[in-house]
Order: structure tokens, then C-alpha cells, then sequence
């Protein structure tokens, strides 16, 4: 794993992105007197510097690359399985409608389908290897992207960088499928009120106070991986949790407002086979996931703005206070102090 390739910065804003490395924020919610309307404008300037739209659309092939070994693995055990799982995979389908256009959609569909019908024990243990080896490529892109955001140089080891991105990978998808399970859960709990309370108005409160809880549940796991991945991600010289973020909360909404104008867009203007034909739906597919990425990318360039505004303010306070340069040592080791003098 190489060095992330940044412009040279001057002293001052090396001292800052330094800061932002070595001793994060405690809460990212507290802007330290910064107005919103700066944050944006810095986020902005952020994000045609650190080109993450170009880095997006990599991260986009890298999910696409990762999603039919994926599908390879997940069709193969639930050949295995039970056929009688059909049910399952048709509400995590309907879940998937949600937010993928109905075209890509349809193309994971017959992509799946070709893989079940054609299950072994032989391609479930390949397919799961290749499905992690291939997911933790876009992980590693993640990293590589979330140390240009952040300013930070790759300390680690290709193979200490790789096993990060692979733990991260196992970790993600355990939240994703936790987060698939709530839903399921939500509309099971809904299906046995219906089914066993005989009172129409307890039944259906039960069935809108599950699907809420469910969705919650699903929403509060969509952060946690949002979290996670900010915390494990960038070569942090000092991590810090933080389980919701204004990032998080912004590339959360973003992304499924995106998604479902994306779906809109399509639905009233479905023209695209005449430009891509029968690849139409793999364009629009990538489209998605360049969609996800770069929601991804956008709200971790919020957060690593609002810590830089805050370094800022912090060694502004201390360089117009001789007393503390002095407590520092020397000014140029004001850092260093603040540093030091942080929470865990």
C-alpha cells in the first residue's frame, strides 16, 4: 500500500491535517463558532482539490466488480439452503427495489437466478473467497480515498493494510445482513400480528409499530456501517468513535434521495437502450453504485472539513496566546501540546 499522493501543503495547514490526525474531535455536531455556510464552502473546494468524483467513479467499479462474486456466493448457499427460500429472496429483492433502478435491478435478478439454479458445495466455498477478496479490493480504494480526504500518509504495510480492509469487509457485511434482518424481522412480527390478533385495529398497530421499529433498527445499522467504516478506513495516527456524524447523516439522506430520483428519472425517461442497448443496464448499474460511493466519499469530505475548521481554531487560540506557546515549549510545538493534552 503506497503513500497517499497529496499537493504540498504550507506549515500551517500540514500543522492543522496533522492535528486532525493525531487528536480528532470528541464530537463533530460542535462547529466551535464555525458558520454552516463556510463548512460547505470548504467541503466544496475539498472536493474538486481531493478529486473525489474521479475517485467515486473508481470506487463505483470496485463495488460492480465485487457484486457478482457476491451474488455468485449468496446464490450458491441459498441453493443449498432450502428452495423454499424463495420467499426471503423475494422481500430482500423488494427491499433492493427501493433504491436500485428497476433495470439494474433486473439484471441481479437473472444474474442470481443463474448462479442458484446451478448451486454446489464446490462453488460456495470459491464463490465466499472470491466474494471477500473481491469486496475488500473496494475497501482497500476506500482506504486509499479516506487518507486523500483526510490528508494522511499510508503508514501501513500492504499486508497490515489488506487485513484491515479485509476485517472490514467481514465486519460490513455482518451489519448489512444484521440491517436486511431487521426488515425481515419487522415484516414477520407484522405477518404474525395480522395472522393471530383477531382485533383489526390492535393487528394493524402491531403490524405499523414493527415495520417502524424494523426500519429504525435497519436506519440506526446504516450508520453503524457509515461509522465504521470512517473509524477503521483512514490511517488514523489516533482513532476516535463517532457513532452519527453530520457526514454520516448527509451521505445517508443524499444517497437515498439520489437513489430514488435516479429511479424517477428512469421511470419517466427510458430511453438509454438506444444509446447502450443490451449494456444499458450495466451503465445504469455502475451509475448506482458511483452514486454510493460517492455519497460515501462526500460525507467523510464533511467531516474531515468540520475537524480542520476546528484545528484551525484551536491553534489559532493558542498561537495569540504566549502563555500557552510557552507551556508547549516553542510555537512551532503547539501541536504537539494539544495534542498531548486531548482526551482519549
Amino acid at each position: 500500500m503506497g503513500s497517499c499522493a497529496y499537493p504540498k501543503k504550507d506549515a500551517h495547514e500540514r500543522r492543522v491535517w496533522d492535528l486532525v490526525s493525531h487528536s480528532p474531535l470528541g464530537s463533530l455536531w460542535d462547529l466551535r463558532g464555525v458558520r454552516i455556510r463556510d463548512i460547505a464552502m470548504r467541503t466544496w473546494k475539498s472536493v474538486i482539490a481531493d478529486r473525489l468524483f474521479g475517485h467515486a467513479a473508481e470506487l463505483g467499479f470496485y463495488f460492480l466488480f465485487a457484486l457478482f462474486p457476491t451474488l455468485f456466493c449468496a446464490g450458491s448457499i441459498l441453493g443449498l439452503a432450502a428452495r423454499s427460500a424463495d420467499q426471503i429472496y423475494d422481500r430482500l429483492l423488494d427491499y433492493l427495489a427501493f433504491v436500485v433502478p428497476t433495470s439494474a435491478l433486473r439484471t441481479v435478478l437473472n444474474t442470481f437466478n443463474e448462479t442458484t439454479a446451478a448451486a454446489s458445495s464446490g462453488k460456495v466455498t470459491f464463490g465466499t473467497i472470491a466474494a471477500i477478496w473481491s469486496a475488500s479490493v473496494g475497501i482497500s480504494a476506500i482506504q486509499d480515498t479516506l487518507n486523500a480526504v483526510y490528508k494522511i500518509n499510508e503508514s501501513r504495510s500492504y499486508i497490515v493494510a489488506r487485513f484491515y480492509a479485509i476485517a472490514l469487509t467481514l465486519l460490513l457485511t455482518v451489519i448489512w445482513s444484521l440491517t436486511l434482518a431487521a426488515m425481515l424481522g419487522g415484516d414477520f412480527v407484522a405477518a404474525f400480528a395480522g395472522h393471530y390478533l383477531h382485533n383489526r385495529l390492535v393487528a394493524t398497530a402491531a403490524a405499523v409499530t414493527s415495520h417502524v421499529i424494523g426500519w429504525a433498527i435497519a436506519t440506526a445499522l446504516l450508520a453503524l456501517s457509515f461509522a465504521v467504516v470512517y473509524y477503521w478506513a483512514p490511517d488514523w495516527r489516533r482513532r476516535r468513535w463517532h457513532w452519527l456524524t453530520p457526514g454520516t447523516g448527509v451521505g445517508i439522506f443524499g444517497w437515498l434521495m439520489v437513489s430514488l430520483g435516479l429511479r424517477i428519472y428512469l421511470h419517466y425517461f427510458n430511453s438509454y437502450t438506444v444509446a447502450y442497448g443490451s449494456l444499458g443496464a450495466v451503465v445504469i448499474l455502475l451509475t448506482w453504485f458511483y452514486i454510493t460511493g460517492l455519497m460515501l466519499l462526500l460525507g467523510a469530505e464533511i467531516n474531515s472539513e468540520i475537524e480542520a475548521a476546528a484545528a484551525e481554531t484551536m491553534i489559532g487560540t493558542r498561537a495569540g496566546n504566549p502563555k500557552l506557546q510557552e507551556e508547549s515549549g516553542q510555537t512551532g510545538s503547539a501541536i504537539t501540546h494539544i495534542r498531548n493534552d486531548s482526551p482519549a
